[in-house]
């Protein structure tokens, strides 16, 4: 991976990409430290693919997907039926 401070990769961005394109991914730097990482679309996707559960996934997994919360029983009042009034 080549590193490309800000500068140089602002004023010859089209060599840039071509190298991005090219070679894989190009790391930029800003005042010497990593700031961003410039990556071919085939590669982001397939970052994406991955980083997400497939549905199948979300289905077999015995994890809990959300945050369900169930009130207390017997804290509510109940109402009288209209008929035994």
């Amino acid at each position: 991976m080549q590193i490309w401070p800000i500068q140089d990769a602002k004023a010859r961005f089209s060599e840039f990409l071509e190298t991005c394109l090219a070679e894989g991914p190009q790391m930029v730097t800003k005042r010497g430290a990593a700031a961003a990482v410039l990556v071919p679309i085939d590669e982001w996707r397939r970052l994406q693919a991955a980083a997400r559960p497939s549905l199948k996934q979300l289905l077999l997994s015995d994890q809990g997907r959300t945050e369900l919360v169930v009130p207390a029983r017997g804290a509510a009042r109940r109402r009288t039926p209209a008929a035994a009034r």
